[in-house]
């Protein structure tokens, strides 16, 4: 029972260790100016996202935007560290295919750095992966490329990495409580602030009769003056009163003494009673005077404590409401831009319409899938959907590593975007390392599908670059599109490829030949063009 109890807390203890972990490091990044600094934040937030089931989308997330910093500054190492860090993610959703693809990458990216630890570690992943699948042939030669490595200079894959202390953590857990505290005493004391001054300035409204007062107000206010009026009558009959006695005692003087004894003894008593009316009169008019004041002032703060409160609940009806339109506004432009590009969607909210532009250095990619209705045919309407939608999901995430690469439609089993069309302007060449990732995929795809006799799919990929017209068509279900000259080569350049390679024109060829080996393939004749040249592409260079 006390192991059991000791697991408990440990386990707790740790939770609360690790989301002020991450709040610390999000706070951070908030604060954070310099592009190397986000990059190492977010690396290390995704870290500790990948270890939770439920924040792994999360943690990609973080991954993807790390990348894009780490390729911005040019830093070869955290490219090879975010790429397997990545490839460790996707092989936790069991995605194996698209954790294959990153740590390639990150070898790749760690043996340009000199990063040994990293590019050994990544070929023991993508060799483990290839002995669980059977496929011993490739575990073998990452084996042997992994030989290579460590011949070179590449050393133990283990590292060791510190934490913040259980107890920090705690501390640094009370004292953000404490301060909630702070904040909500200093809120309430405000609100008590606000509620005695306007009770005092509803006392000074009702001492100087304020025009603001309310009728039950002013005539309460009215009965007041009169009782003060009543008092200042009475004080002026005792004053008469005490004159008149004088008088009669100066008279009593000349009287005799028995009759100035009865005379006195009978004024005593009409003074006695006159004094005991006036005092009773006195009492009465101020506890009327002081029961009717009590009363106004119940009423007031009864008014006043209502409005507190009414306030209150029109408030926070105000909050919900507004973090209602908030979220529903939230969805409507993320589901915006699912359908255009971010600077298009901005145009279209800004003004209502977008303008069509012509852009003359855009290059345009095609895919097709090789005897697509053949395969369609031996599959069901479900299985069809479902390989379609792996393969242009997995294509979506390619381009989604590229952030000037836009995708503009899919039409039955062909896929196709472009490059140069927004305000980050792309290079050609980063569209044809996508068509080459996409390549890569589709070969894996066809393995693991040939291993357990199944269906697949082969693609052909063309590209060409020249100018294209850009704009929205359609009023219901509108969509973003180009036009030309160049869109139509492109689709030629698809057509006239073979399965597995990657086909360019000659103009996309004269942007890329210095970061891409290519085979010349002859010519092809374009309506308008007349003859183009065509080439294969191998490997970077």
């Amino acid at each position: 029972m006390r192991f059991l109890i000791t697991i408990l807390f440990l386990f707790t203890f740790f939770c609360l260790g690790f989301g002020q972990s991450a709040a610390a490091l999000e706070d951070k990044l908030a604060k954070a100016t310099a592009d190397a600094d986000k990059m190492d934040l977010k690396y290390e937030l995704a870290k500790i996202y990948s270890e939770s089931s439920s924040k792994r989308e999360k943690a990609l997330a973080y991954i993807k935007d790390a990348y894009g910093l780490a390729t911005k500054i040019k830093d070869k190492y955290m490219l090879g560290k975010i790429a397997y860090l990545e490839g460790e993610t996707l092989l936790k959703k069991r995605e194996k295919l698209r954790a294959v693809s990153r740590f390639k990458l990150a070898k790749d990216n760690a043996v340009k750095a000199q990063d040994y630890e990293t590019a050994i570690k990544s070929i023991q992943k993508l060799s483990a992966i290839a002995a669980q699948g059977g496929n011993y042939k490739d575990a073998y030669e990452y084996t042997r490329e992994g030989l290579k490595i460590v011949g070179k200079g590449g050393g133990s894959t283990s590292s060791s990495s510190g934490s913040t202390s259980a107890s920090e953590k705690t501390i640094n857990k009370l004292i953000t409580e404490k301060k909630k505290l702070e904040n909500e005493n200093r809120r309430l004391e405000k609100d008590k602030r606000a509620l005695k001054e306007e009770v005092f300035s509803l006392e000074n409204k009702i001492k100087t009769g304020s025009s603001t007062l309310t009728p039950e107000q002013r005539k309460i206010l009215s009965e007041l003056g009169e009782k003060e009026k009543q008092l200042e009558d009475l004080a002026t009959a005792k004053q008469a009163a005490d004159d008149r006695r004088k008088q009669l005692e100066r008279k009593y003087d000349k009287l005799s003494k028995e009759e100035m004894r009865n005379e006195a003894l009978l004024k005593e008593q009409e003074t006695e009673l006159l004094a005991a009316e006036i005092e009773t009169e006195k009492q009465t008019n101020f506890r009327n005077i002081l029961f009717g004041a009590l009363g106004s002032l119940g009423l007031i703060l009864m008014l006043v404590f209502g409005r507190l409160r009414a306030n209150r609940k029109a408030k926070k009806e105000i909050e919900a409401k507004s973090k209602i339109i908030d979220e529903e506004r939230k969805r409507s432009d993320e589901l915006l831009l699912n359908i255009l590009p971010a600077d298009i969607a901005k145009e279209l909210k800004e003004k209502g319409k977008v303008q069509a532009k012509k852009f003359n250095d855009v290059s345009v990619l095609f895919t097709d899938f090789k005897n697509f209705s053949g395969i369609a045919e031996r599959m069901t309407a479900d299985q069809l959907v479902n390989e379609l939608d792996h393969c242009f999901k997995a294509f979506d995430y390619i381009i989604s590593q590229y952030d000037s690469i836009e995708k503009i439609k899919t039409i039955g089993d062909a896929y196709m975007c472009a490059i140069g069309l927004n305000v980050k302007k792309g290079q050609a060449s980063d569209l044809v390392k996508a068509a080459v990732e996409m390549q890569d995929f589709m070969e894996e795809y066809k393995q693991d599908r040939s291993r357990n006799h199944k269906p697949f799919f082969e693609a052909r990929i063309g590209i060409h670059t020249g100018p294209v017209v850009a704009g929205m068509v359609g009023f219901n279900k509108f969509a973003y599109d180009i036009w030309g000259d160049t869109v139509n080569i492109a689709s030629r350049m698809e057509s006239n490829g073979m399965v597995g390679r990657v086909n360019i024109s000659d103009s996309t060829f004269n942007k890329v030949r210095s970061q891409f080996k290519c085979d010349y393939r002859g010519k092809i004749s374009a309506k308008n063009k007349g003859e183009i040249d065509m080439y294969f592409v191998n490997k970077a260079v």
